[in-house]
């Protein structure tokens, strides 16, 4: 009966583990996007996370003005990227994700980690 328990119970915290992992530090895709950043913050109650907000412009007019567009939310987890961000605000730029499968409270709001960003002139 004992060896029977502590199989299930073994069997439950390796099941556990893994759903955990999958979930929170698994990588579920990566890529780049290129947009315009219009916002960047640190924001939060108890966890403070560096939050981004780009607009990825899919059809532009003759004038190189924004036709249609859609927004990219993601979360910056390394300090020093995050100053970067900070400075260039308001430009063009190409950022390299991670996407996660789901979000951690301590890591950022978004489910898309960014990790590298270079500015387009």
């Amino acid at each position: 009966m004992k060896r029977n328990l502590f199989i299930v119970i073994t069997l439950i915290l390796v099941i556990l583990s893994v759903f955990i992992y999958w979930k929170y530090s698994f990588t579920y895709s990566e890529g780049y996007r290129a947009g315009l950043l219009q916002k960047f913050s640190y924001k939060g109650s108890i966890f403070k996370t560096y939050e981004g907000e780009m607009i990825l412009s899919s059809i532009s007019s003759n004038t190189n003005v924004a036709l249609a567009s859609e927004k990219f939310y993601f979360s910056v987890t390394n300090s020093n990227l995050a100053h970067q961000l900070d400075t260039i605000q308001g430009q063009n730029v190409i950022v390299h994700y991670v996407q996660k499968n789901g979000a951690l409270i301590w890591r950022g709001e978004s489910e898309y980690i960014v990790d590298s960003v270079k500015s387009i002139r």
